[in-house]
């Protein structure tokens, strides 16, 4: 499957949901910081404008993921793991995304993987 398709995927992905994602990033405490963001597509990048803590965060470690909550009790969480890149000036970084799932716990025990408990859609990665 080519990226422009995986992305294509992604972005409709996202138009699904309701509710504004939540960026995680990582201090260098080995703390988790998570926060919510309005996120825009620019190309293939997500852009979020961030506050000091996620900016110093996301450029000492740039491994950073979004999480879009489920719409409803049941339904899936979206999980986007990606690379984060600052861009001066604005308060900005752009998400290249490298990983996306489709999460929700499994209504029963998964036969086909032994010892998951999840029910997932791989998107990209």
């Amino acid at each position: 499957m080519s990226v422009h398709v995986v992305v294509e995927r992604l972005r409709n992905e996202i138009l699904r949901f309701t509710f504004a994602p939540y960026l995680i990033t990582v201090g260098d405490d080995a703390h988790p910081h998570a926060v919510a963001v309005d996120v825009t597509w620019e190309r293939d990048t997500l852009a979020l404008k961030v506050g000091k803590r996620s900016a110093r965060n996301s450029s000492a470690h740039p491994q950073v993921s979004l999480l879009w909550p489920p719409n409803e009790p049941g339904g899936y969480t979206l999980i986007v793991d990606g690379t984060a890149a600052f861009t001066t000036g604005d308060d900005r970084i752009v998400v290249t995304p490298t990983r996306a799932v489709l999460h929700r716990p499994a209504a029963s025990p998964n036969v086909t993987k032994p010892g998951c408990s999840a029910d997932c859609d791989p998107i990209l990665g």
